[in-house]
């Protein structure tokens, strides 16, 4: 076992400080989406991630995803960070490499929440990512990175394509449609109360992204040094492509339009940064804004409520730079040899259609049930007062003393 290294150690402590940050970063991009009366409940979405998921991670989901039992699932050795301590794996901490994956498992059970914002209680969604995270994301985790038959097949997903925005949109798919949508949806226009706030959390993830994928090389060496110049690079293409297809189309760059395209960049480089090229990265950003800017303006003409558009800017992003890793991966860039061939992207469709069936029926399961032994939905006339005060006895923007009142309900 080799000794463990400074410079990787300290590389990884900054990335998963950056990608600690991405949590709360994601509340701001969908809290600024969302109406007044929702701000603070979907802010909360992201940020109670942190402890439940967090927790979960800890006390069972880091052994299920990294222990050795089967291809399918990992077994119970590192329960309650049994035999996690600060003896090396691979040229870092153990301990350290379970704080840097459990930061992926927290924010990819925060991205589901934007499919479901101003509706679900919140109790029962604390319920649903916690038991997600360990019988959903672990599982696939396991699969793809923890030595699974997905990653023994030869699946390429540098930081997390398939295991992070595959799986989260196909569970916020089955959310959407087990929690229905809004009241409201398709009747009244529902319009982002806070912009800015929007392009800060855009501007926050981009950051914390270069941890997200830079330090998914595990070490402060070539491939992280490529991941993060292409983390740069195919979020500048897409926003550059999503930019013109606004003006296009409507003659007007919207920020909201701005600030989407750059989370689709990040997206769809996520599984190939380690294996492409600088000058291929922004060729997989251009080419990845055309199917996801579709597929939003497609759903939005649908009944399908997937409130801030999870599943075309994670899952149809997500799919997109999966599959274009098996035809863009180069050797000539990649210290694990991928070359593109028909081969790869064959094995690439398999990963992702195995993640995107296993998630969607897990959740679907998932959300069934808890929805037997609890009311998923607010209350309409609570969803009508908004969830930041009816699930959480506050406010987002003080209103006054009247309208306190009114939303207390007893004046009406």
């Amino acid at each position: 076992m080799p000794p463990i290294n400074g410079s990787d150690t300290a590389w990884l402590l900054i990335s998963t400080a950056l990608v600690l940050m991405m949590t709360p970063a994601l509340g701001f991009f969908y809290g600024g989406m969302v109406r007044a009366k929702n701000a603070l409940n979907t802010l909360m979405m992201s940020f109670s991630a942190l402890g439940f998921v967090g927790l979960a991670w800890a006390f069972f989901g880091y052994s299920v995803a990294f222990g050795h039992a089967s291809a399918w699932c990992g077994g119970g050795e590192f329960f309650f960070l049994r035999g996690v301590g600060l003896a090396a794996q691979g040229t870092i901490p153990h301990l350290l490499f379970f704080a840097y994956q459990g930061t992926f498992a927290i924010i990819t059970a925060a991205l589901i929440s934007g499919a479901i914002v101003e509706r679900m209680r919140f109790g029962p969604y604390l319920a649903f990512i916690t038991l997600w995270s360990l019988l959903v994301y672990a599982p696939v985790a396991h699969w793809v990175w923890g030595g699974g038959w997905i990653g023994k097949l030869g699946a390429l997903d540098f930081a997390g394509g398939t295991v992070v925005h595959v799986n989260a949109a196909a569970a916020a798919l089955a959310c959407a449609v087990v929690v229905g949508s809004r009241k409201d949806y398709a009747r009244t226009a529902i319009l982002p109360q806070n912009v800015p706030f929007t392009l800060l959390g855009a501007g926050l993830l981009w950051l914390g992204w270069f941890g997200f994928n830079a330090g998914s090389a595990l070490g402060a060496n070539k491939t992280a040094a490529l991941a993060f110049a292409n983390t740069m690079l195919a979020p500048t293409a897409t926003l550059v492509v999503w930019t013109i297809l606004d003006l296009v189309r409507t003659k007007k760059a919207t920020a909201i339009g701005a600030a989407t395209g750059i989370v689709v960049g990040l997206v769809a480089v996520t599984p190939a940064a380690g294996f492409i090229g600088p000058m291929a990265a922004v060729i997989l950003g251009a080419v990845a804004a055309f199917p996801s800017y579709f597929a939003l303006l497609y759903r939005a003409r649908t009944r399908l409520d997937d409130s801030l558009d999870v599943i075309a800017a994670h899952g149809v992003g997500g799919t997109v730079g999966a599959l274009l890793t098996g035809i863009l991966c180069a050797k000539a860039w990649n210290a694990d040899g991928a070359d593109a061939s028909l081969h790869q992207l064959g094995i690439q469709f398999i990963a992702v259609a195995a993640t995107l069936v296993y998630s969607l029926v897990a959740t679907f399961v998932i959300v069934k049930l808890l929805g037997f032994v609890t009311a998923l939905r607010a209350a309409p006339k609570d969803e009508g007062l908004g969830l930041d005060f009816t699930q959480h006895g506050e406010e987002a923007y003080a209103r006054g003393e009247g309208a306190i009142l009114l939303l207390d309900g007893r004046s009406e």
